[in-house]
């Protein structure tokens, strides 16, 4: 199994003195910083710079041909993304100083304790990381386009906000740290983790596990594996999903049902890149990219305690959370066309025609179960369509069966009306009157869609607003 590299771009250390060089490189691998390059010549950091990002550079201050300072100087110039520090035989303040103004990250002498030079190094690794990441965000950003729109083509979409959430996958998905995407039920999560995987440059596979409903040893035992006779019935050995996904990425859906015991499990996987299968006592490392994904508040189960706050923190070095469907309705045409165009396929029809008015009246609802359920409304339909006009009778029914149940267990829990918020209560002519202008704004002005929203005829929704119009007049 490939080694874990930490971090993902080399550390870059230059110094004429070879014995350092071996010597501080040896301190950093034993500290987990195990993706160090050297140089002995600094004339030959300008070309390793062309050829290779680092994400870090030590330089020593006093250097044959090229000295420290003046590489400090090119560096700081030509790629300002990527921290310095700067090393030193000598305890001198001025000459600190000076490198500090020229942009020097750190300064450090060679006779500091050895944690602070390491501390120092990892303070500037995660540095380096947040000025990539920034760099990156704000490049693609700026310009509003996508490099791939073709990893993004399973997603049907041409919302901006989904747009913006395309970019920043875009911007991090070669960083190789962790990612959380959050979205309720059926808003296609395990889609955006694939495209994470498609865009992070790793040519292993991926890997997808819904780990809800696992305990602690089945967790341990489908992620980790086991030896043969680690337990009753272990008649052979299981390598394990992260075996599996190894220089590719994992998947982990449901994470907020993580149980607490898995909760401390997956802490130390994610800190140190580690694992042991069940009945060994050897451990493993893994460089799989690690994806998580949620339909629950973790803020909210962290707080109560369910889910561990430093897992919390660890799981969301970035962050994707996927906008529900009510909040991008003007998708909705492209997702029927493209549900439609599935589900003839698939029951092996001829794709029919749609009025018009169907997306208005799917806008008037709001989906909880997101594209899913959308998706399986058309298909429903599909099965039972017969004439040429895909009919909306189908869409009608399942709504109002739909907003009726919502009804009726509002009213069993003892819910708070929209009323209760209101100091003194609107006459039922002003209610009235309130929810036909709501309706008409929901279904755009359609009167068919409205009324039935509104539980009464299309003939009586016509004779109450033609009713208010002619008051209107009066009062005029």
């Amino acid at each position: 199994m490939l080694k874990t590299h930490y971090p993902s771009l080399p550390v870059l250390l230059v110094d004429d003195e070879n014995a350092w060089l071996n010597t501080f490189s040896l301190t950093l691998h034993a500290a987990g910083v195990n993706n160090v390059d050297t140089c002995n010549d600094a004339r030959k950091v300008a070309g390793l710079l062309k050829m290779q990002s680092f994400s870090v550079i030590v330089l020593d201050l006093t250097m044959p041909y090229i000295a420290g300072d003046e590489l400090l100087a090119q560096v700081v110039k030509d790629y300002p993304e990527v921290p310095v520090i700067i090393i030193t035989g000598l305890d001198q303040v001025e000459p600190a100083v000076s490198c500090m103004k020229l942009g020097a990250y750190d300064f450090f002498t060679k006779v500091d304790e050895e944690s602070r030079l390491i501390t120092g190094v990892k303070r500037a690794i995660d540095l380096g990381f947040l000025r990539r990441e920034n760099s990156s965000l704000k490049e693609h950003f700026l310009k509003d386009q996508l490099n791939h729109p073709e990893v993004f083509s399973h997603i049907v979409t041409h919302n901006k906000s989904m747009r913006t959430v395309f970019q920043y996958i875009e911007a991090i998905a070669t960083t190789g740290e962790p990612v959380l995407i959050t979205g309720e039920t059926g808003s296609g999560k395990e889609l955006f983790a694939k495209a994470v995987h498609m865009l992070s440059e790793r040519n292993g596979k991926f890997v997808a596990v819904n780990i809800a409903g696992l305990d602690g040893t089945m967790f341990t035992d489908t992620l980790f594996g086991h030896k043969k006779g680690a337990f009753s019935g272990a008649d052979q050995t299981r390598k394990g999903l992260l075996v599996t996904a190894d220089n590719g990425s994992l998947f982990l859906d449901e994470i907020g049902d993580l149980s607490p015991s898995s909760q401390i499990k997956l802490l130390r996987l994610i800190q140190e890149r580690e694992y042991y299968a069940l009945g060994s006592d050897v451990s493993r490392s893994t460089n799989a990219r690690m994806i998580f994904a949620t339909h629950r508040d973790l803020d909210s189960l962290q707080e109560s305690g369910e889910f561990r706050q430093d897992l919390f923190f660890r799981l969301r070095t970035h962050h994707i959370h996927i906008p529900p469907l009510r909040d991008r309705l003007d998708d909705l045409p492209l997702l029927i066309d493209h549900f439609l165009e599935e589900a003839a396929q698939r029951l092996g029809k001829k794709k029919p025609a749609y009025p018009n008015e169907l997306a208005i009246l799917l806008g008037t609802y709001n989906f909880p179960g997101n594209v899913r359920e959308l998706q399986s409304m058309v298909f429903d339909a599909l099965s039972k369509h017969k004439n040429r006009t895909l009919s909306m009778d189908v869409f009608k029914e399942y709504i109002e069966s739909r907003c009726g149940k919502s009804v009726i267990v509002k009213e069993e829990l003892g819910s708070d009306t929209v009323f209760s918020v209101l100091d003194t209560l609107p006459t039922l002519k002003e209610s009235g009157k309130l929810l036909v202008r709501e309706a008409l704004h929901r279904s755009q002005n359609n009167q068919a869609i409205a009324a039935s929203m509104l539980g009464i005829t299309r003939q009586a929704l016509n004779w109450r607003l033609k009713q208010e119009a002619e008051k209107e007049n009066e009062t005029a």
